[in-house]
């Protein structure tokens, strides 16, 4: 019998409901467990790089015997020489403050004219099997960031920041809008065809 549930490492409940509505399409039938529904401490993200934390994270889940998902994604801005980057979650000092890291990212930038503010969002998606397979998919969403905050949805950088070929920011899209063109959209439909063997594996 085919399996059905895969666990992303994360327990951030956005990602969770972003994911699912993402791999829903390719993954009919799926169910998306959490970190949290496993009880497991938040692991330390030590790694210079975005997939090589994105792995931490998959590792701790799929040492549970279940198919783990994760990813590592954050802002690179062109005026800082691709800062924040793996430091965007606590780039105000305190992790996951987004309105703090908001703040000092328009403050860093505010003198930073139109044509030096290019920024882009990378992902890093993986999986890691039980048995130890490892598949990493990485992608990037291009645009520039704001000089003021816009919109209310999303979570973030997203009201700062505007896709390239956008008139609004990620906060003012609609998540089906965001989906189709954000750097974990791009990253997790390149993943979703190993899950969906790694499942019909099992």
């Amino acid at each position: 019998m085919t399996a059905t549930k895969v666990a992303l490492a994360t327990h951030n409940a956005h990602k969770v409901e972003e994911l699912r509505a993402i791999l829903a399409p390719y993954l009919p039938g799926i169910t998306l467990l959490s970190a949290a529904d496993f009880d497991l401490p938040e692991p330390v993200e030590d790694e210079v790089t975005f997939a090589g934390n994105a792995l931490i994270k998959a590792r701790q889940l799929a040492a549970q015997g279940v198919i783990a998902l994760a990813d590592d994604s954050g802002i690179c801005v062109d005026a800082l020489g691709g800062a924040p980057g793996v430091f965007s979650a606590r780039w105000s000092g305190k992790h996951g403050d987004d309105a703090a890291n908001r703040q000092l990212l328009l403050a860093q930038l505010a003198d930073v004219p139109d044509r030096h503010r290019g920024a882009r969002f990378h992902a890093a998606a993986v999986m890691v099997t039980p048995e130890g397979e490892e598949i990493v998919c990485e992608a990037d969403m291009p645009g520039v960031l704001l000089y003021g905050e816009r919109g209310e949805g999303g979570f973030g950088y997203d009201p700062i920041f505007m896709a390239e070929g956008q008139d609004r920011s990620n906060a003012e899209l609609t998540m089906e809008e965001k989906d189709a063109i954000s750097h974990r959209g791009k990253a997790f439909r390149q993943l979703a065809p190993h899950v969906a063997r790694a499942l019909g594996a099992r």
